[in-house]
């Protein structure tokens, strides 16, 4: 009976070479390719699961916050993604965002205007639609609660002021900061935008709210209305 030739790590196959990497070295030691690499365990005819992955992340420019935007559909159409293999890129992608939500706010409390952009992108960066939200504070400018009022873009969307200002006397807010997304990654404030936050700002100052700030949320990056002076 012949014997087994005992494989070290260099006569491993690429796409499983990863896995030892990050045992051997620690998760942060692996590239973007490889970690996916291991999501999806083997390529195809013609590309190792490393390759494959270097070919994915090249058409979002190995941006790892475009490829979130990314459905499972858009993924399947590489050679060698099944529906599997993209339901595991969805998902460890969405773990992330998760993650960075959860970490951000051990606290709970709003100290600026990055605090709140920080509560809100892991929410909205990512998203090919546009949100509106609100966060309710209580004196101590601590998070009561958040909620979507609005989704699909402000200028094609009825935005509810009533319900706003129900929301905020009901769990008893003193202020309130509006937040939306822009998918485009424009970040500048449409004619909509303004109009609608003089229009909730009037609305609540009559019932003693104050409105902090509108945050508008694009990729990795933020305008804030309070910091730019568009409030007054």
């Amino acid at each position: 009976m012949g014997e087994y030739k005992k494989l070290n790590i260099k006569d491993w196959a690429v796409e499983d070479r990863p896995r030892e990497k990050l045992l051997s070295k620690g998760a942060r030691a692996l590239t973007d390719a490889e970690l996916i690499a291991i999501l999806i365990g083997s390529g195809n005819l013609e590309e190792t699961a490393v390759e494959l992955s270097r070919r994915i992340l090249t058409t979002v420019d190995n941006n790892l916050n475009e490829l979130g935007r990314k459905t499972t559909d858009f993924l399947q159409a590489f050679n060698g993604i099944g529906e599997a293999k993209a339901v595991s890129i969805v998902a460890a992608l969405e773990l992330g965002k998760r993650r960075k939500e959860a970490e951000v706010f051990s606290k709970n409390k709003i100290t600026g205007s990055k605090d709140a952009a920080d509560f809100f992108q892991p929410m909205l960066g990512d998203l090919n639609h546009e949100e509106f939200w609100i966060m309710l504070l209580n004196r101590g400018n601590i998070i009561i609660d958040t909620f979507m009022i609005s989704k699909g873009g402000i200028s094609g969307t009825v935005i509810d002021v009533r319900l706003i200002l129900k929301n905020a006397l009901e769990k008893m807010a003193s202020s309130v900061i509006l937040c939306h997304n822009h998918p485009s990654g424009t970040m500048q404030a449409s004619d909509a935008d303004l109009k609608i936050t003089k229009k909730i700002k009037e609305a609540a100052t009559i019932m003693d709210i104050t409105v902090l700030d509108h945050i508008i949320i694009g990729q990795n990056q933020y305008i804030s209305f309070a910091d730019e002076g568009m409030l007054n």
